[in-house]
């Protein structure tokens, strides 16, 4: 926990030393301030750079990533300049720039991307789309391999799982300290807190459950939901998406663990907090914005239970959806 409040520390650090200086122009249009200069030598085509990085739209500063959500970094590959459609003031050159240790904050030109490549502006951003980039590591091509090169990122990225893995429980107990929850506890490790009773019998295995939901990893972004206006809120909203309770049957539909055994501890009506450890969840490996050994929070409301025949639950439990 402690080494991504560290990382975090060093975005704000950057942030705030771009808002209060001059960028420099660069080729293409690209604006550029470096916050930080380590010293180190520069990244060069071939290499790869491992860096915490947020991106933002001009558009009302409207986040659209941020390496700092999930914990882990993004390794990026420096192309050659001769490869097709890569342009001077492009992506690829603002980390030609930077080398291990490097702060930044760059400002990508829009309409020279468009006049370049012959590809339209996104329809997210208006002219500029900034990137806030801490270098944590760079790996140099000079003579290695590929194979050798890619064998180093494998063993580094295996570093930070394991990282991710040993201080699990710290971000539970961290998270539940934070927010004053006096959880209920099972044997299987998942903790919930009921915040409104509800009424009825409760689920058992073959009873189709019907839920509303928000699902977020302990720093309280957003993973998913059901609900539009949280999605809105969130920027994780998909228009083609139908926003409506959700329902799968206990035991048979295949649902994290940590939902199978809470939906047969609540009735109808029942409104309660989930806090689900990585090994109820999605484990060592997450899934989409999910990082391996991340716990999950889930607010939930039991809509309905639908009564149905009793089943034997399912041989594998493991995560395929929420």
């Amino acid at each position: 926990m402690k080494k991504s409040i560290l990382f975090l520390s060093a975005a704000v650090t950057v942030l705030a030393t771009a808002a209060c200086q001059n960028f420099k122009k660069g080729d293409g249009g690209l604006e550029y301030n470096i916050a930080k200069d380590a010293g180190a030598e520069k990244a060069v085509a071939g290499d790869l750079l491992s860096v915490d990085m947020i991106i933002k739209s001009d558009r009302n500063d409207s986040l659209l990533q941020s390496t700092y959500d999930i914990g882990l970094p993004q390794v990026v590959n420096i192309a050659a300049d001769t490869i097709p459609g890569l342009y001077a003031g492009d992506y690829n050159s603002m980390f030609k720039l930077l080398g291990e240790g490097d702060s930044a904050v760059f400002r990508l030109n829009l309409d020279t991307m468009a006049a370049k490549t012959g590809q339209p502006k996104p329809e997210f951003a208006d002219k500029f789309v900034t990137f806030s980039v801490k270098v944590r590591k760079h790996f140099k091509k000079g003579d290695l391999t590929d194979s050798a090169l890619y064998a180093q990122i494998d063993t580094y990225f295996k570093g930070e799982i394991e990282g991710l893995k040993s201080s699990e429980e710290s971000k539970l107990a961290s998270y539940i300290s934070k927010n004053k929850l006096e959880p209920t506890k099972t044997a299987s490790g998942l903790q919930y807190v009921v915040k409104e009773e509800g009424k009825g019998n409760k689920a058992s295995l073959g009873d189709t459950v019907v839920v509303n939901y928000t699902g977020t990893l302990v720093n309280d972004k957003v993973f998913d939901t059901n609900d539009s206006l949280v999605a809105k809120e969130n920027n994780t909203f998909n228009p083609t998406r139908q926003y409506e309770p959700i329902r799968f049957r206990v035991g048979h539909d295949p649902v994290i663990q940590g939902w199978t055994e809470a939906f047969q501890l609540f009735n109808k009506g029942t409104k309660a907090t989930l806090v689900v450890p990585s090994v109820l969840g999605y484990g060592e490996r997450g899934g989409g914005t999910i990082p391996p050994y991340a716990p999950l929070v889930f607010n939930i409301e039991v809509v309905d239970i639908i009564a149905g025949p009793a089943e034997t639950p399912a041989a594998d439990s493991t995560a395929t959806t929420k």
